[in-house]
């Protein structure tokens, strides 16, 4: 009688190999996965603090706007150097920065109210006054120097205590 000749069930290498092949090809997808994950990660956390960065300095942004129009006329002061109170900030992140300006700002014969840190980087010094202070913010942006000068924006007139003009040390 003729029977055809069987194989043995015992061995089959060629599946053996597919299944390793099959799951060294998933195992580098899911790394593959998992590093492109984190570099797009890293990349959108870039952007978004650009982005906040950009945020937290456009309302200073806005109050540098008025400052390219030339100003129409100066207003004269009404009080004297030493009856203005004036509040020292740091703008700049530099150590003793406003330390410093505070003391140009006595030399110059104004009152000191308080000297802190700014809440926000500027990118450039500027004088900001209260409303009905054009003349004195005008007239310390003069004598220091400073060409921006403008109304207080940003700020409240709650935070600024008894100063009427605000120095914020730039750059």
């Amino acid at each position: 009688m003729d029977h055809p000749l069987r194989a043995p069930d015992a061995v089959r290498p060629w599946r053996t190999a597919a299944y390793v092949a099959g799951a060294i090809a998933v195992v580098e997808l899911l790394l593959l996965l998992f590093v492109g994950g984190g570099k797009l990660t890293g990349a959108v956390s870039d952007r978004l603090q650009v982005a906040a960065q950009k945020r937290a300095v456009a309302p200073v942004a806005r109050a540098a706007k008025p400052a390219t129009r030339k100003p129409a006329s100066a207003t004269a002061a009404k009080q004297p150097r030493s009856k203005t109170v004036v509040l020292v900030l740091n703008g700049n992140g530099r150590t003793g920065a406003a330390s410093r300006a505070a003391s140009r700002v006595r030399a110059r014969g104004y009152r000191i109210g308080v000297v802190a840190n700014a809440p926000s980087r500027v990118p450039r010094s500027m004088v900001m006054y209260r409303p009905g202070f054009v003349g004195e913010g005008q007239r310390l942006g003069k004598d220091l120097g400073v060409r921006l000068v403008t109304p207080l924006d940003g700020m409240r007139t709650g935070t600024l205590g008894h100063a009427q003009v605000v120095f914020i040390v730039g750059p």
